[in-house]
């Protein structure tokens, strides 16, 4: 039985930061989300996909107190990011290869508290993959996955999820950024895109901004300030704090895990790569900051 199962495509990237530097690394959504959710001590599955010919997934996980399971995928996911701004808060991104679509038969056959969905790009992840998770344990949503498109072109758009209303109401706990939650709303105003991202089904919302972390769970609206001292660490800012909150939400308040996860992601960015450090360091972490 497991606390949590991250589950996405591994991803091919080109990271090119805004001085022409360019770093390769596989990367995903979900490397940063499952070494966050193990590093917090939570008991985790990592279940991914991807072309073995193109990726070593035993390199890129070495040390990750998790469980990995994999299914081959014809191509690997594989974008390639350009940073205008030192802050990374500005980029372009490339598709080149898209994976597999995932389906809830693939998934391991094991017991998990929550279904955490990792994704990239729209289509690695289909409502009737939600709506099958729900009747099998809590859901929780990187809403990302479901707003970026592979144009034509193989530039990425991002365009509202036409069916929202419908699988909302199914995902326990839903996770955007700031632009994200405009798009899907229409609104600036982050704790009203929180409330009616609620209304809309959606039991607690996230949302992420580079100056701090918002939590409403239909009663109350949090925040709490990002104290990074540096952002070398930046990718991987929303895996991280999303994995953060998932697992701490298993046993501690909304407050709680909004300060945990907070904490852990301002801690991730000063490093470049997933969280490897420990529940206890972000502990340390937290009583120093916060």
């Amino acid at each position: 039985m497991y606390d949590t199962m991250v589950i996405g495509p591994v991803s091919l990237d080109i990271n090119i930061d805004h001085l022409g530097h360019e770093r390769r690394e596989v990367g995903g959504a979900v490397v940063a989300s499952g070494f966050a959710a193990a590093g917090s001590g939570a008991k985790t599955a990592v279940f991914c996909k991807l072309n073995p010919e193109e990726a070593d997934l035993s390199e890129r996980f070495d040390g990750i107190a998790a469980d990995l399971y994999w299914k081959p995928s014809a191509h690997t996911c594989s974008i390639r990011n350009q940073y205008f701004t030192a802050d990374k808060e500005k980029r372009q991104c490339t598709s080149l290869g898209v994976c597999d679509p995932f389906r809830f038969d693939e998934l391991p056959d094991v017991k998990t508290a929550v279904y955490h969905f990792a994704g990239l790009v729209y289509g690695d992840f289909d409502g009737a993959l939600l709506e099958e998770a729900s009747k099998h344990g809590k859901v929780a949503l990187d809403v990302q996955c479901m707003l970026r498109h592979v144009e034509p072109d193989k530039s990425m758009a991002f365009h509202d999820w036409a069916e929202k209303k419908q699988y909302l109401p199914m995902i326990d706990y839903l996770k955007t950024d700031a632009a994200e939650a405009e798009i899907m709303t229409g609104l600036t105003d982050r704790a009203a895109a929180a409330r009616l991202l609620h209304e809309w089904g959606a039991k607690e919302v996230v949302i992420t901004h580079n100056t701090e972390v918002l939590a409403y769970d239909g009663e109350t609206i949090y925040t709490c300030p990002i104290k990074a001292r540096n952002l070398s660490g930046r990718t991987g800012r929303g895996d991280t704090t999303f994995a953060g909150y998932i697992t701490e939400r298993q046993h501690a308040s909304v407050e709680e895990s909004l300060r945990y996860c907070t904490a852990l992601v301002s801690l991730k960015m000063e490093t470049p790569g997933p969280f490897r450090g420990t529940r206890e360091d972000v502990l340390e972490y937290m009583k120093a900051f916060y």
